[in-house]
């Protein structure tokens, strides 16, 4: 395994715990609106070894209980399943945050994980939007998380003219019965395409309306905005 970014300290990524955060280089969809463009699109040495990864996160033990492992897309790396055994066979809760569309990978992270997120980006038929040519993978993904012993949630990052209300129905009917959902604003600052720098956020209002339609599918709907 090899890492594009390393952050020391977050409160926030991994729900209940303080963890560290390793970014993975490398992804299979463009998504406008990405923050992390830049390892996705063109990622650039140095590369944080496996080896320097594990021992930097056994010398801030004392100061964190967990690591997320985020992208880019993960589990575009056939390594990843080792590596999240090797973090569980150390004491470290482990959280992965995963676009959906590598089931067979997510099968073999599945014993080692602690918590799962899984970005519902938008309904099938917008995926294309996104970069993605097919989408049987992602609800591949989706009936092995809400059947599995696993914590998780689906989440997804509101944007304007990715998501809209029609979409937010669509999306509910392929989670129903799901344990969580969690909606995330939208921040237009440095994505991926210049013309998404320029779109207004929804209001915490309209993000809210989403909610209350989620809620009809799903029992536990978060709000991050």
């Amino acid at each position: 395994m090899k890492f594009s970014g390393f952050q020391k300290t977050s409160l926030i990524d991994f729900p209940g715990k303080i963890s560290s955060i390793l970014f993975t280089p490398g992804c299979n969809l463009r998504c406008p609106y990405c923050q992390n463009w830049r390892i996705v699109v063109n990622p650039q040495e140095p590369f944080l070894s496996e080896e320097d990864a594990l021992a930097i996160l056994e010398s801030r033990r004392k100061y964190i209980d967990a690591v997320v492992i985020t992208g880019g897309e993960p589990l575009i790396h056939d390594d990843i399943p080792d590596f999240i055994r090797k973090l569980k066979e150390k004491g470290f809760s482990v959280k992965l945050d995963t676009n959906g569309f590598f089931p067979k990978v997510l099968r073999q992270c599945l014993d080692y994980v602690d918590y799962v997120a899984i970005d519902i980006k938008t309904s099938l038929e917008k995926y294309y939007l996104l970069g993605a040519r097919e989408t049987n993978s992602l609800l591949e993904t989706v009936s092995i998380i809400k059947n599995s012993s696993v914590d998780y949630e689906f989440r997804n990052t509101v944007v304007p003219g990715i998501v809209d209300e029609k979409d937010i129905v669509k999306m509910g009917e392929i989670l129903v019965g799901a344990k969580r959902f969690a909606f995330q604003q939208f921040i237009p600052e440095d994505v991926l395409d210049e013309r998404f720098r320029w779109v207004q956020p929804y209001s915490p209002e309209t993000i809210k309306r989403f909610s209350e339609i989620m809620k009809k599918y799903i029992n536990e709907v978060i709000l991050r905005v």
